[in-house]
């Protein structure tokens, strides 16, 4: 390949507070073109943005010309979703000039400007909706920090998932329109252009050399365009990619129908295929919603392997190395379709042979489960598939027949296991399986926590397991302490940084440093400062929105993350209840102020419903005189990562409840405990490797264990047990059925009454209840000794070092795909 040439001699845009404010006037008039008299806070944001891009660009391009230069093995991540949140004071932070920025963005006021006004404009990038997409922009600050190269690849959601909005204690989508205003921080590259195909029929014939070949033939044909998003390293000078893309119809619109005056059908085909980059996640309760969902997945992987193959053509390797210089990683079951499509690319395009082609496939992919309920594995319809992508229906039947014919020959005379191990479940109208094509198709398959890991050997892949011991392995998740931390809490990175210097940023195993601090008398003050700042900032936010004044000396309760019947925000209710009829009865408690945040899936009922009862009794206890401001019920709508980054930093109080067994790590339980909160939570997901790094007496566990769960459920779980003998349990779950909270609709809460009790209550919340409410007891105890529960606060964010991103990354890299960390070597 070509050597590329040097950058020319530039103008080297400078990190100084004089040359930053000089850029910032040139390119609000220059690039802006608003007189710096009459610019509004976004044009001054814009002007910002761009003056962080130029200082960003430089290092953009020689990190990718030095991966060429350098020959260097790429790490390629496919997500759904990559949860990003605002771009410029992560990027002034991570090319270290945020003071410079501070100190220029403050000269502004001079003009009237206020610099955090400006920083508030930015929207949060609506590319992700919950922890998947969280941990991937995690990871990618990781990479880029620790200089691998690595890639992102997912879709540019022109409205992301929703915006949610509260009306009358319900949740309300709106679209989240966030590139209203344009995006600064994206690259268009109308040039980077790959076609996609859909439906069609598949034509067989015999080549030249006697083979049987297939073609995929008459399709319909959607357009993915590429869209470049910087993504600094902290402290270094390489910057990675991730590329993003965005659905454009084949034709603008048929002149025919144009003519004719059909002006709607003119446009129709351009506005069908365009839709597939709209919304993150379509409602998938609906045939049409389906089907969008599965053309998204093959949309984004066709396009991003077609990429990943032209960069790879270019150093003129043969094809057959091509594990040897790429690494695919499918973050969960959404890109499993990638291993089909490569599949079909080697064989019917290059034209190797099966062996040949599936020997570079599986060597190539990896995989990484996010969930243990086999509910939650995606399936899709044969029939769905046979008409949408017909051609890797084939592959995929192929790929089910080889391997089963292999399983076979392990465990011969064993129907029951073959059926288990297929591709295609036979018991739900023919469904393929793409947890099970993802896990054949790839060399390594990882959990995301030590439980996690060990339930899939165990539970839902123990066949798998048993065939291919050491195939699957354990790589607990992270966070990056650069957002969560340096950038959320301020307050607490410099009262760290004033103990232990700044190297924690890129080691967060220096965090230890901190341990013989809790017994500081001084640091503890500092600490409780920072965290009573923390929670007056928002209780402050919490009145301007929402009306309710809450006390920051209060316990700030808080459990942030998305709505599901698994997570148990039911069950956080239900204390809520508890409390307030304990109140009722003349009883005293800590002071204590719960807040929710979280979004519902817009087809998931019960989870909508929860949402709506959190607001009812938040309606009841908030106006209630006699609760005397001891119990508060907040919840601050449409959670994402800015609303994030000023919960968290505010909480004492992280709950992390599920059913143990159905959470397979968690990231918030981290950030949390990283910023001081203390943890009370069942033994699931990553809450037993935290317990382990803090020590079992600084977090709060209640509740059965994942064995314990399943031996309750093979003994025949009867929830009618606990209502019927546990008299504030009862008095709980009858308030709900009574219409207590909804006396203008007294049956609106009856399905939870039901749920719970006739229909099984599944994720066990009445047989941990008893074990919660003593747990909480003990909460409320130990905060009303301040010096005792900023001690244990201490040694929480003491214990945290183990869940960096850059320690997962790290693991990553060794353990799955063989690729050098250039930075500090990790893990």
């Amino acid at each position: 390949m070509k050597k590329p040439a040097a950058l020319p001699d530039l103008d080297h845009p400078k990190l100084d507070a004089d040359s930053i404010r000089r850029s910032l006037h040139n390119r609000l008039i220059y690039t802006i073109g608003k007189d710096p008299i009459t610019a509004t806070d976004r044009d001054w944001f814009h002007a910002a943005a761009a003056v962080v891009r130029e200082r960003m660009i430089e290092r953009w391009m020689e990190t990718m010309r030095s991966y060429y230069v350098e020959d260097r093995k790429r790490v390629y991540y496919l997500s759904m979703e990559f949860l990003m949140g605002r771009a410029m004071t992560n990027s002034m932070l991570n090319i270290c000039a945020e003071q410079e920025f501070r100190d220029a963005l403050a000269a502004l006021g001079e003009i009237g400007v206020k610099p955090e006004a400006i920083a508030e404009v930015e929207p949060d990038a609506a590319l992700g909706n919950g922890g998947l997409g969280r941990l991937a922009a995690c990871f990618l600050d990781s990479m880029a920090t620790m200089g691998i190269a690595g890639y992102g690849y997912g879709i540019r959601y022109e409205y992301g998932m929703f915006h949610q909005g509260i009306e009358d204690g319900q949740q309300v989508e709106h679209p989240d329109n966030w590139l209203r205003y344009g995006n600064p921080w994206e690259f268009p590259r109308p040039e980077v252009l790959y076609q996609v195909k859909f439906h069609g029929r598949v034509v067989e014939f015999t080549d030249e050399h006697g083979a049987r070949r297939h073609q995929w033939v008459d399709s319909d044909d959607v357009m993915a365009m590429a869209y470049d998003y910087p993504i600094p390293g902290y402290d270094t000078g390489t910057v990675n990619n991730m590329r993003l893309w965005a659905a454009k119809a084949s034709r603008d619109f048929d002149l025919r129908y144009f003519n004719e005056g059909n002006y709607i059908a003119a446009v129709e085909d351009k506005n069908q295929s365009e839709n597939l980059s709209k919304v993150l996640y379509p409602d998938d309760t609906t045939e049409m919603g389906r089907e969008l969902r599965l053309k998204q997945q093959y949309f984004f992987v066709s396009a991003s392997l077609q990429d990943m193959l032209y960069r790879f053509a270019k150093s003129e390797t043969p094809l057959d190395k091509l594990p040897e210089k790429v690494a695919i990683q499918l973050n969960d079951t959404h890109p499993s379709i990638a291993v089909p499509e490569l599949m079909r690319i080697l064989i019917d395009q290059h034209r190797f042979e099966w062996s040949r082609a599936w020997d570079i496939v599986t060597r190539t992919f990896a995989y990484t489960n996010h969930t243990l309920m086999p509910e939650a594995l995606e399936t899709w319809p044969v029939g769905l598939f046979e008409r949408v992508l017909p051609r890797h229906l084939q592959i995929i039947y192929e790929i089910n027949h080889r391997f089963l014919k292999d399983v076979m020959h392990h465990y011969p005379g064993d129907p029951a296991l073959w059926q288990r191990m297929s591709l295609i479940d036979e018991n739900k109208g023919k469904r393929i399986r793409m947890a099970h094509l993802a896990i054949v198709g790839s060399h390594k398959v990882n959990g995301v926590a030590a439980i996690h890991t060990r339930l899939m050997k165990e539970t839902i892949f123990a066949d798998f397991h048993r065939l291919w011991p050491g195939k699957i392995v354990n790589m607990t998740n992270g966070v990056t302490p650069r957002r969560w931390l340096n950038q959320a809490n301020p307050g607490l990175a410099r009262l760290i940084g004033s103990r232990i210097g700044k190297g924690w940023l890129k080691d967060l195993d220096q965090l230890r440093q901190l341990t013989p601090l809790a017994d500081d008398a001084a640091f503890r003050d500092a600490f409780v400062r920072v965290k009573r700042d923390n929670k007056a900032r928002l209780a402050q936010v919490i009145r301007q929105r929402l009306g309710i004044a809450v006390d920051p000396d209060s316990l700030f309760d808080v459990q942030i993350k998305r709505i599901h019947e698994y997570k148990r925000q039911l069950l956080n209710v239900l204390h809520v209840i508890t409390l307030y009829n304990r109140l009722r009865a003349g009883g005293d408690a800590t002071p204590r102020t719960v807040i929710f945040g979280g979004k519902a899936a817009p087809g998931y009922r019960m989870a909508k419903l929860v949402i709506r009862l959190i607001n009812d009794v938040a309606d009841v206890v908030n106006n209630d005189p006699v609760m005397r401001g001891r119990l508060k019920v907040v919840f601050i709508p449409n959670y994402d990562v800015s609303n994030a980054e000023l919960i968290i930093p505010a909480a004492d109080l992280s709950e992390q409840i599920s059913t143990a067994g159905t959470e397979a790590s968690g990231t918030g339980n981290m950030k949390l405990a990283l910023n001081g909160a203390l943890t009370i939570g069942t033994l699931d997901g990553a809450n037993v490797e935290i317990r382990n790094e803090v020590g079992a007496e600084n977090i709060f566990i209640f509740g059965l264990t994942a064995d314990e769960v399943a031996q309750a459920y093979a003994a025949g779980y009867n929830p009618w047990t606990h209502y019927d003998t546990n008299a504030e349990l009862k008095q709980t779950l009858d308030t709900l059925r009574d219409g207590f909270f909804s006396p203008e609709d007294r049956d609106r809460y009856k399905p939870v009454f039901d749920n719970l009790t006739y229909h099984g209550d599944h994720y066990l919340l009445l047989a941990d209840y008893a074990a919660y409410i003593a747990c909480q007891e003990k909460v409320g105890a130990l905060y009303r000794d301040p010096q005792a529960w900023v001690r244990k606060a201490i040694l929480n964010v003491a214990g945290m070092g183990q869940f960096s991103s850059d320690r997962t990354i790290g693991q990553y890299a060794k353990t799955i795909w063989n690729v050098e960390a250039r930075g500090r070597s990790v893990g």
